[in-house]
């Protein structure tokens, strides 16, 4: 058995990338040429340059990291010598860099708060250069928080040419809507303006200014359109304000599934009075918030604390207008904060008293950043928690790329909760003698192992300890062809110490 296994070409295993795009980030915020405008006070003092040097895990083959790349960006300095930036700007980062505004000196820093759903990360000078930090940071000055502004206000966006000359591109705010930045799935108060921005170094995010004060961050920018997002001020305020412990949490949840009551007979069966608008709920994460508070599913929310919520759920913002109902969830609240939802309920009214929570870790976890996959190798066989990160890898367009069946599981994670932690998937196979007429099977979920149900990568672990009296493992897929697998478990346990040999550091990670 050993001579056959030395002569099976072990180079194969780059193969198995072929299942997936290279797992690239999107730098939208890259500008095109146009003049800008001249700024009446210099914000040289309050921004710098931010280098970063990153390296993302490969989704293909989980014990390996992909090729470094690196970003620059502007951030934006706080009191205490804090600087904030975008999560995506230091996501995965192997090494961060402060750099003054004519690159005359550097320090080395660290990311000490972050939030990948709203797109937002503090960072400051590693400790080691404690004395050189204070050297950097003292021709430097702080910038306030603006308070939110409005719909036809003007921002500067704040840019840095090589030689260290600011370039100052003035918007007007035209909408506020709620978007998602960075992480798939989360949705945060954004500002939105049009502007013709120019290419100018450091263009990853730059901070967006309202006299004198800062408003936000640039997390992406349409130059076909010239549309500029801008995280807005409400949420950094609230981001900042829950790092000052050091603790930091994160945004609340409310854990509910919603469906618009637009149609008149969904309403009628509903029992929805004609002067009402509100919002189905159609699931409830388990240990949610909504959960704990009582809800139901097919409850209607009909008001989230004073505000009334639409058919398509809507509601009339104090100051922006119509907003969409998560902003009084996801923006408004904090933590462990109490709020009053009304709802109907067999057409009767209801004051609801919900304690808003943390969102719980789904089946799909959306933020995977900075975590090592958790996978297996058996016999050639690669096994892998199915995570946002996961999916990205198929390209920008991964909802339409990605296998239909792995992306549905996206909508509907509770259908698939009983008995599973994670969702394990078979994502490739690598050609050996133990994976032999198995070569083509990748992207299938594990249901069981050797009779046992997976849970999540440590029970599958645990499920190939014990094979059958024939010694064979048999691995159950979900509506795959075939339905089952049969692996030899003398013949797999030989491919995995060879395996070993030919370059795979470790045959598992959980």
């Amino acid at each position: 058995m050993k001579s056959a296994l030395l002569s099976i070409p072990f180079c194969t295993l780059a193969l198995i990338a072929t299942s997936l795009t290279s797992c690239t980030e999107s730098q939208d915020s890259q500008t095109t040429s146009t003049s800008p405008t001249t700024s009446t006070q210099s914000p040289i003092s309050s921004v710098i340059r931010i280098n970063s040097t990153s390296q993302n895990w490969s989704p293909s083959q989980p014990w390996n990291k992909q090729a470094s790349s690196s970003r620059s960006a502007l951030g934006a300095v706080l009191s205490d010598q804090r600087i904030l930036t975008t999560a995506a700007m230091v996501t995965n980062a192997t090494y961060i860099e402060l750099e003054n505004a004519d690159s005359t000196h550097s320090i080395p820093a660290k990311v000490t708060a972050i939030d990948y759903e709203a797109n937002l990360a503090i960072l400051e000078a590693d400790e080691a250069t404690s004395d050189n930090a204070t050297d950097f940071f003292k021709d430097l000055q702080a910038m306030e928080i603006s308070k939110p502004l409005a719909i036809g206000d003007t921002l500067d966006i704040i840019q840095l040419e090589d030689s260290g000359m600011p370039l100052v591109t003035s918007s007007v705010i035209r909408t506020v809507d709620i978007i998602s930045s960075f992480s798939a799935g989360h949705y945060f108060l954004t500002y939105q303006s049009k502007a013709s921005m120019q290419s100018a170094s450091n263009s990853y995010s730059l901070p967006a200014i309202h006299q004198g004060k800062l408003t936000g961050l640039l997390t992406s920018y349409d130059k076909s359109d010239q549309i500029l997002d801008i995280t807005a001020p409400e949420i950094i305020s609230a981001f900042l304000k829950d790092a000052e412990d050091g603790q930091y949490e994160g945004f609340p949840s409310l854990g509910v599934a919603i469906h618009f009551t637009v149609d008149p007979g969904f309403r009628e069966w509903l029992k929805i009075p004609d002067e009402l608008g509100g919002l189905y709920v159609s699931k409830i994460a388990k240990g949610s918030a909504a959960e704990n508070a009582g809800i139901e599913e097919g409850d209607v929310i009909t008001k989230i604390g004073k505000y009334d919520i639409g058919r398509r759920g809507y509601y009339t913002d104090d100051n922006y207008g119509k907003l969409y109902w998560s902003h009084l969830i996801r923006g408004n609240q904090e933590n462990n904060s109490a709020l009053d939802l009304t709802i109907l309920r067999d057409g009767k009214e209801h004051v609801i008293n919900t304690t808003l929570t943390r969102p719980i870790e789904k089946l799909v976890p959306a933020n995977t950043y900075e975590q090592a996959p958790r996978y297996l190798v058996k016999g050639g066989f690669i096994f892998q928690e199915l995570t946002y990160s996961y999916l990205r890898a198929f390209g920008t367009d991964w909802e339409s790329k990605a296998p239909l069946d792995l992306v549905d599981i996206i909508a509907s994670q509770e259908d698939y909760q009983e008995g599973r932690n994670k969702i394990v998937l078979l994502t490739a196979t690598i050609p050996t003698p133990a994976t032999t007429g198995y070569e083509s099977l990748r992207n299938y979920i594990i249901t069981s192992v050797n009779g046992e149900t997976i849970a999540d990568i440590p029970s599958l672990i645990n499920a190939f300890k014990t094979p059958d009296q024939d010694g064979l493992h048999t691995i159950s897929i979900k509506d795959g062809t075939p339905e089952t697998i049969y692996l030899d478990a003398t013949t797999s346990d030989t491919v995995d110490q060879e395996l070993l040999k030919r370059g795979i550091p470790a045959l598992s990670h959980q």
